[in-house]
C-alpha cells in the first residue's frame, strides 16, 4: 500500500510540474483612439490580432451616471488596475491623484493570492506605481513590486529634455527594452508596461501624420515584446497573455485634447494575443474596467465575494454568467435587468443600504432573490425604499457578479 501511494503521490507531482504556468503582460500605450488602430492596421499588432482577437473597447464609464469618469490618463490607468471607475477609485486627473486604496489593484490581489508570485512595471511615470499602485503605503500592505524600471521622465542625465518631446521617444524604447529583458529572462508572472510618446504627439501635433508615425513606432515596440513571449512559450511551460489598450481616445476635431465624454474620447481598443474571449466579449463593447476580472481568471485568482461585489468589470475571459445590469427604480422599489450568457442558471439578488467599502469595512447584504438568469430581470418593493437615497443591487451568478447602485445625490 505504502508503494501504491508512493507512485500515486509522484504522479500527482509530476502532473502539477507538467502544467502549463499562466503569466499576463499588460501594455497601455497612451491616448490612442480606435479609429487610428483600425485605419492604420500596424503590421506588427495585426499579427498578435491574427493569432488572438481585437475589440473595440470603452473608457469613461457610464455617461451622464454617477460611474462617468473622465477621459484622462491616470483615471484610466486607475481603472484598469482597479476594475472600478472613478467614483470608487477616486483618481480623478494626473495630478491631483487620492487613490482610495480599499479599492485593491490586480498588483495586490495577485500578491494576496499567490505571495510566492513576482511581478514587473516598466513605466515612464514613477507615479504609477508610487501612487496607484501604492507600492510600500501600509494601506496597500506595504505592497511591492519584485523587477521596477520608472521614473525616467526625471533622468535628464540619460534622457535630455529637447523641446519636440523626441526625449520622450527615447524613454519608450528603453522601457521597451527594458521589459523585452526582463520577461526573456525572468519571466514575471504579472507585468505592467506603459509608454507615453503617442499621447504626447497627439497633444502637440493632433492625430495626423506625425501621430500615424508614432503608431509605427509603437508598433516595433509591441513586435518585440510578441517576440520575447513566444521566446518564453517556445521554451519553457508558459502560456502568456499579452492585453495591449489604451487609456482614452482623442477629441474629435484635431486630435490635440482628451478629457471629455464624446465617442472619439471614450471609443477605444483591446488587442489580445490569444483568442481566449467568451460571449460577453462577443455581445459588448468591454470596458477598461473588464481587464481585471479577466486577468484574474487566466491567472486563476479566485476574487473573494466581498472585491467582486465592488467590480465594475465582467471578464471577457474564461466563463461568464450576466453583464450590463441596469436598475430602474420607483418610489416603491425597482426592477433590476441584466443580460444572461447561461440562461438555466439560479442567481442570487442581495441588497444593501451602505456603503462601508469606502472606509475599509465590509457592508452588510441582505439576500432578496433568486431568480432564474434566462429571466434577465428581477423586481423588488419594500417598506424601506421609500425615500432611500442610497442602496447598492448585487447580482451574483456562478462566474461573475454585477453591481448597481441608486444614488440621488453625486459619489464624488
Amino acid at each position: 500500500m505504502r508503494i501504491i501511494n508512493t507512485l500515486i503521490l509522484a504522479t500527482l507531482s509530476l502532473a502539477a510540474c507538467a502544467q502549463t504556468k499562466p503569466k499576463v503582460v499588460l501594455v497601455i500605450a497612451d491616448g490612442i483612439p480606435a479609429d487610428v488602430i483600425e485605419r492604420l492596421r500596424p503590421p506588427a499588432m495585426q499579427q498578435i490580432i491574427n493569432e488572438g482577437a481585437y475589440t473595440r473597447a470603452h473608457v469613461g464609464g457610464a455617461k451622464g451616471t454617477y460611474t462617468e469618469t473622465p477621459t484622462i490618463s491616470a483615471p484610466g490607468y486607475n481603472d484598469m488596475l482597479t476594475g472600478t471607475w472613478g467614483y470608487k477609485h477616486n483618481v480623478w486627473d494626473n495630478d491631483n491623484q487620492h487613490p482610495n486604496y480599499n479599492y485593491p489593484t490586480i498588483f495586490r490581489l495577485f500578491k494576496t493570492a499567490k505571495p510566492a508570485g513576482t511581478t514587473a512595471i516598466f513605466s515612464t511615470w514613477v507615479q504609477n506605481r508610487k501612487m496607484l499602485l501604492g507600492t510600500g503605503l501600509p494601506q496597500t500592505q506595504n505592497l511591492s513590486v519584485d523587477y521596477v524600471y520608472d521614473g525616467f521622465e526625471k533622468d535628464t542625465t540619460h534622457f535630455p529634455h529637447d523641446k519636440a518631446g523626441l526625449y520622450m521617444n527615447q524613454i519608450d524604447d528603453h522601457v521597451v527594452n527594458c521589459a523585452d529583458s526582463v520577461i526573456r529572462e525572468k519571466a514575471p508572472d504579472l507585468s505592467w508596461i506603459y509608454l507615453e510618446y503617442t499621447d504626447d504627439v497627439g497633444h502637440s501635433k493632433g492625430t495626423g501624420k506625425e501621430f500615424d508615425k508614432a503608431i509605427g513606432l509603437l508598433d516595433e515596440r509591441m513586435k518585440k515584446i510578441a517576440a520575447a513571449i513566444h521566446y518564453r512559450e517556445a521554451k519553457f511551460k508558459e502560456k502568456w497573455l499579452l492585453v495591449i489598450t489604451t487609456d482614452h481616445g482623442r477629441d474629435p476635431v484635431s486630435g490635440h485634447g482628451h478629457g471629455g465624454q464624446s465617442e472619439r474620447e471614450r471609443t477605444t481598443w483591446m488587442i489580445l494575443n490569444k483568442p481566449v474571449t467568451n460571449a460577453y466579449m462577443k455581445y459588448a463593447q468591454p470596458g477598461i474596467v473588464d481587464i481585471l476580472p479577466s486577468v484574474a481568471n487566466y491567472l486563476n485568482i479566485n476574487l473573494p465575494a466581498p472585491i467582486k461585489r465592488e467590480l465594475d468589470g465582467v471578464p471577457i475571459t474564461g466563463p461568464v454568467s450576466l453583464s450590463n445590469a441596469t436598475l430602474d427604480t420607483t418610489t416603491q422599489g425597482f426592477t433590476v435587468k441584466w443580460k444572461t450568457f447561461a440562461p438555466a442558471e439560479k442567481l442570487k439578488v442581495y441588497i444593501t443600504y451602505t456603503n462601508n467599502v469606502k472606509e475599509g469595512k465590509p457592508d452588510t447584504y441582505k439576500l432578496i432573490g433568486t431568480p432564474t438568469s434566462g429571466a434577465q430581470k428581477f423586481s423588488y418593493t419594500a417598506a424601506g425604499l421609500v425615500g432611500q437615497p442610497f442602496y447598492k443591487v448585487v447580482i451574483e451568478g456562478k462566474h461573475n457578479t454585477v453591481n448597481v447602485w441608486h444614488v440621488v445625490k453625486p459619489v464624488k
